[in-house]
């Protein structure tokens, strides 16, 4: 089962696990994906994240499946809409037109529009900003955003893939303008990938009382046990893009100190690695996906794991950037 936690300054308590659902309406069909939800919530997750763009990045012509896979479920599960947590996120194309994409207000308007269409639902619990778009003035993004929220279209606003210094700018701004802020980043954020969060992040979002949703806690795969130094690697494109990423010294270092402690405390070694991600103090939630109702189950057990300081300190010294 899950624990509960208090996200940034919203009041809302969320699952320390949350289900990620790109996979939804691409690897995950549309009835695994009712069946991956309602695991996740029997396991006590009250929290999902998504985005419009899923899955257009893997079909060109696609985007806004899983939301659409997910408005499907809320209009046939007895489950109360007001118990769920649910994210998505804007940036992305959803055409090919000049109009289609980025963080203008027309943009932007038309998106939420779509969004709450797709989730079949009159109000979206986080809407977050995917990435920067440094053709909009931030006082515009966030204007609009203002006026969702005043609107009741959208209940807290957060961003993800942002710099240090744009997340302090655009608090800043919403602070002089009297805007809604932030309440949440959503940063990559791993055992492998440390220090884009560690260096600057997570001393911002500690400070600003920042909600952090750290995504791809398993590395894409790379921290799941199917990497071994000495053993055969996994074949296939996204196993050679990990390799190339992260198939180094520190990252062989990495996933040794990671199986020695799952045999410390007979656990998998996915569910360490999410474990150590939800031992930072600053972390709200980590996002995990599925393909498969027991590939969750699996997992989700890292929600109740607990580090030593000497297991934690052996997987800090062997990760360390």
């Amino acid at each position: 089962m899950s624990h509960y936690q208090t996200l940034g300054r919203t009041g809302l308590n969320v699952s320390n696990i949350c289900l990620g659902t790109m996979q939804f309406g691409w690897t995950a069909s549309e009835q695994t994906a009712y069946q991956i939800i309602d695991t996740a919530l029997d396991l006590g997750c009250n929290f999902l994240d998504t985005a419009d763009i899923y899955s257009r990045w893997h079909e060109p012509n696609a985007g806004g499946e899983s939301e659409t896979i997910i408005g499907r479920w809320l209009a046939q599960t007895s489950h109360p809409r007001h118990q769920l947590i649910l994210a998505t996120k804007v940036r992305g194309p959803m055409g090919t037109a000049p109009t289609e994409q980025g963080l203008s207000r027309h943009h932007i308007l038309n998106s939420v529009h779509a969004s709450l269409k797709r989730l079949q639902t009159d109000y979206i619990d986080l809407y977050q900003i995917h990435w920067p778009d440094e053709s909009v003035p931030l006082d515009d993004t966030l204007r609009t955003l203002d006026g969702l929220v005043t609107a009741g279209k959208v209940r807290y606003i957060g961003c993800s893939n942002y710099p240090a210094w744009l997340l302090m700018k655009s608090l800043w701004i919403s602070d002089i303008r009297h805007l809604v802020r932030f309440d949440t980043l959503q940063p990559h954020y791993n055992l492998v990938h440390r220090a884009e969060f560690e260096r600057e992040l997570q001393a911002v979002c500690a400070d600003q009382q920042i909600g952090v949703l750290p995504y791809s806690p398993l590395a894409g795969g790379f921290l799941t046990g199917k990497y071994q130094p000495d053993k055969p690697q996994p074949s296939s494109a996204r196993a050679d893009r990990n390799l190339e990423r992260y198939g180094h010294e520190r990252g062989w270092q990495t996933v040794r100190a990671l199986d020695e402690v799952a045999t410390e405390l007979n656990a998998s070694i996915p569910q360490v690695a999410v474990a150590w991600v939800l031992a930072n103090p600053t972390v709200t939630s980590a996002i995990i996906g599925a393909n498969t109702p027991q590939q969750l189950k699996d997992t989700y057990p890292a929600a109740n794991l607990t580090l030593t300081s000497t297991q934690k300190e052996k997987l800090d010294t062997a990760s360390q950037w």
